[in-house]
């Protein structure tokens, strides 16, 4: 079985069959930002206007998707926000993803959202970067890595957000597990959900605290962003969901380093 490191506040020995982790707070009391990490702005979007902007998102897997399917009527965009909703239509759970797959990829750099999460167990909210080649061979730095920038499981807690990188899709598929953070107050309101990924770890922020850093599984490969509203794949995970639930971005933004 292989054997990977992850570092955290220590070093810590793990392998593919472990559980969830614990829920941690903080690596320090520090708040970074971006710029003070020596990056400056070179993507973004604030979601103007009434409709995606097509040079930089598409609605992303349309159709069947676990439970429900995914559906441009479940993608909205008013108010400077983009609003990514569960609900039921004709009889059907419908659910959101939005990517930037064919209008931006890029390697390495910071990567924030400004969101809000949903208020409803089951259903989950998800900002994650995604590999073109994931499943076509083991290496991550050849053929990328799922990033889990932030996902929101309220079934682990109100104050719980979940962090993960996967790699090698398929029989050998091999993961970090779940990482959860904690921070009193996370599913109220806004805030900010960020990775730092280099070409020797990842790095896990909530408001600008540093929860986890990650140096195994690290794509050398370009990569695109997702934004989605997620579905469990049995309808008895669905007991405690409200509809219709929302998942609302203020922005998303990429930094590089000067």
């Amino acid at each position: 079985m292989r054997t990977f490191v992850l570092v955290v506040t220590g070093i810590f020995l793990a392998t593919p069959c472990l559980a969830q982790r614990p829920a941690q707070g903080p690596m320090s009391p520090v708040r970074y930002t971006p710029e003070g990490l020596g990056y400056e702005l070179f993507w973004e979007d604030h979601f103007n206007g009434d409709a995606l902007d097509p040079n930089k998102w598409d609605v992303r897997g349309i159709g069947p998707r676990a439970v429900g399917f995914v559906s441009p009527e479940a993608v909205k965009v008013e108010d400077g926000f983009l609003k990514l909703m569960a609900l039921v239509k004709d009889d059907k759970i419908k659910i959101s993803a939005v990517g930037t797959q064919n209008h931006f990829m890029t390697r390495y750099g910071y990567f924030e959202c400004r969101a809000q999460l949903q208020k409803s167990a089951g259903v989950w909210a998800a900002f994650w970067i995604q590999s073109p080649k994931i499943s076509q061979g083991e290496d991550p730095a050849k053929f990328g890595a799922e990033i889990d920038i932030m996902e929101f499981f309220k079934k682990l807690g109100t104050d719980i957000v979940s962090h993960n990188v996967h790699w090698a899709y398929g029989p050998n598929q091999q993961t970090t597990r779940g990482m959860q953070s904690y921070l009193k107050g996370v599913s109220e309101g806004f805030h900010t959900f960020a990775l730092e990924w280099t070409p020797e770890k990842y790095v896990f922020f909530i408001d600008g605290y540093k929860f986890y850093e990650v140096t195994v599984g690290i794509s050398q490969i370009e990569e695109y962003m997702i934004l989605s509203m997620e579905l469990p794949s049995k309808m008895e995970e669905l007991k405690n969901a409200v509809f219709p639930d929302v998942f609302i971005v203020d922005y998303v933004r990429v930094y590089k380093k000067k």
